[in-house]
């Protein structure tokens, strides 16, 4: 037995509403997942049912919609996650040099991690020179924003980080807080986290950009919603600005905007 009563109809209505404000498509087989993560948000605010909480959010949600969204975004993530994306990355910033400066936008930051990779193969790559790069972290979910820009991580988390790497960009934790590692605050300052949805009206993102990773999100939304999104991001890239997605991801709809380069990284269509 449930301890709330949750019907077709109200996962129904979920779907609806997270697609509406996220853009977030939730397959018809996610109904327990829907159930256990909204059901804390029921306890919360004392609901008796599913159809009250969905009442009182769509007639005067405020900060919950934040919270609705938050309960259902998954973030799964970890340092150099699919790793041959980041050679492909040094190559490029070593073509962009140090000349100009260079912009790169993780659009789907979650807990950092990725932000944070990204920014470590900037420091490989340049050195002490990285003035020029700057790099947006964002993320829908302010809950793993907050994580992200604590820059905190239980060992277990860096246990796949080579001891060179380790040294250089993190501080062990000692005391009460042995068992963690923190970012050292010289890789902290090459990144601004921003909450963005990428459903927003403007992106609080100037470009031109050199280098957008957007991986593992766009299989969370339907094919009309992929390519709106794609046909924002392609006017803010630089001529030979490069797009990562995740291994699962493919932008073949989307052949007028993007092309492939391989391993699922993509360019600019009608570029090199």
């Amino acid at each position: 037995m449930r301890e709330f009563p949750f019907s077709d109809a109200d996962f129904e209505r979920v779907r609806k509403l997270i697609y509406q404000h996220a853009g977030i498509s939730l397959s018809p087989v996610k109904k327990d997942m829907v159930y256990s993560r909204l059901a804390r948000r029921l306890r919360a605010l004392n609901k008796a049912s599913f159809s009250d909480y969905l009442d009182s959010l769509e007639r005067n949600g405020g900060d919950e919609w934040e919270r609705f969204v938050n309960s259902l975004t998954t973030n799964l993530t970890s340092f150099f996650r699919e790793p041959h994306h980041f050679p492909m990355l040094a190559e490029h910033l070593r073509k962009l040099g140090t000349k100009r400066p260079v912009k790169i936008w993780c659009s789907a930051a979650s807990t950092g991690e990725e932000p944070y990779s990204i920014a470590m193969t900037v420091a490989e790559t340049f050195g002490n020179e990285v003035s020029h790069v700057s790099i947006i972290a964002s993320d829908l979910d302010t809950n793993v924003l907050a994580t992200a820009q604590k820059g905190v991580y239980a060992m277990d988390r860096l246990e796949k980080m080579s001891p060179e790497r380790l040294r250089r960009f993190f501080l062990r934790g000692t005391g009460n807080q042995d068992g963690f590692a923190a970012v050292r605050p010289e890789l902290k300052r090459l990144i601004e986290f921003k909450r963005i949805n990428l459903l927003d009206a403007s992106y609080m993102v100037k470009g031109p950009i050199d280098v957008i990773f957007c991986r593992n999100v766009m299989i969370y939304f339907d094919k009309p919603t992929q390519y709106k999104i794609l046909s924002r991001f392609a006017p803010m890239m630089q001529p030979d600005g490069l797009l990562f997605a995740g291994h699962s991801e493919s932008f073949l709809h989307a052949a007028d905007l993007f092309k492939s380069l391989g391993k699922t990284v993509y360019a600019l269509s009608g570029t090199r």
